[in-house]
């Protein structure tokens, strides 16, 4: 898929200055990466405002004020994604102010929303998380229309901040309540990571334009192909790479338009079965070696891989 040039010098560099050294997301865009099945997984989200400032460890330690470790490991588990979320401009925290308190499901033919504002964290004890997981609603205000989260935890990887700030920015003045940052996502390498809930879907290595694209698709009930990194309710990369590859094939771009349905090992490959509008196919992935590596100011060493289909045959 093609990818947006990215300067040397400037916000593309992540790091700009004399003699820099790109970032992670800019290495990644320099070298060609492509994000097809690197989203991770999620079925359900608690999505918890926090403003202000977020340090690396910062969702951590707002859920050991609200819930056992044991209980957030289990709803984990189940698919359940604790995310922190604040909204897009200036990070001032207001004591005692309400937060906003999302939960929603992102599983086929599942797919809610629900709000719900709280005054004290300890309100949060209470919430059936298992629920949840399980895709069960009835615990605060249905909400219509998708949100768009845009990671920026800068924290974690500068270039969530610097490749995400200019997405939420624009995207929040476009489409006014629906947008707000978010706590890492995963794969910073490539940001600006753009998460719709509850559709599910993880986009990433996205510019201003793309992710404007990514909303009018999200808003029309659809899916854009290009920068998609995968469902989040896919049960496994491979999964996510499939449908991706029977999406492009066919052109399906609706919610649950590509759904992968089995999979199987074959060799040092796997063999996805996708449908497609009734219309099933399988889809044969292998790994690929890593093709290409360098040196960011992110991480020590930079390595790429991704994934290939060997086969796509109707059956």
């Amino acid at each position: 898929m093609p990818k947006p040039d990215v300067p040397h010098s400037g916000p593309g560099v992540c790091f700009p200055g004399r003699n820099a050294v790109p970032g992670c997301a800019a290495l990644t865009r320099e070298l060609g990466g492509e994000p097809a099945g690197t989203a991770a997984r999620m079925t359900s989200w608690l999505l918890i405002e926090q403003p202000g400032s977020w340090g690396p460890d910062a969702l951590e330690e707002l859920l050991a004020t609200a819930f056992p470790a044991e209980r957030i490991e289990a709803a984990r588990a189940a698919g359940l994604r604790p995310l922190l979320i604040r909204k897009p401009g200036r990070h001032v925290r207001v004591a005692g102010a309400p937060r906003a308190v999302y939960l929603a499901s992102g599983q086929p033919g599942n797919r809610w929303t629900e709000r719900l504002d709280v005054a004290d964290l300890a309100e949060l004890a209470h919430l059936d998380l298992e629920a949840v997981a399980a895709g069960r609603r009835g615990h605060g205000e249905p909400v219509s229309g998708p949100l768009f989260l845009v990671c920026t935890h800068g924290s974690k990887d500068m270039c969530c901040a610097v490749f995400g700030r200019p997405l939420v920015t624009t995207l929040a003045q476009n489409h006014p309540g629906q947008v707000w940052e978010v706590s890492h996502v995963g794969g910073d390498r490539w940001a600006g990571n753009l998460l719709t809930v509850p559709d599910g879907y993880l986009h990433g290595s996205l510019a201003v334009p793309e992710a404007e694209l990514v909303a009018k698709e999200a808003l029309s009930g659809n899916v854009r192909l290009e920068n998609l990194r995968g469902r989040t309710s896919a049960e496994s990369a491979w999964s996510q790479f499939a449908e991706i590859e029977v999406r492009g094939r066919t052109g399906r771009r609706g919610l649950d338009a590509v759904l992968a349905v089995a999979e199987e090992p074959r060799g040092d490959a796997r063999s996805v079965l996708v449908d497609a509008g009734g219309r099933r196919y399988e889809v044969l992935v292998r790994r690929t070696e890593p093709t290409a590596s360098g040196h960011s100011r992110c991480s020590a060493r930079l390595v790429l891989s991704g994934f290939v289909a060997e086969s796509v045959r109707e059956v």
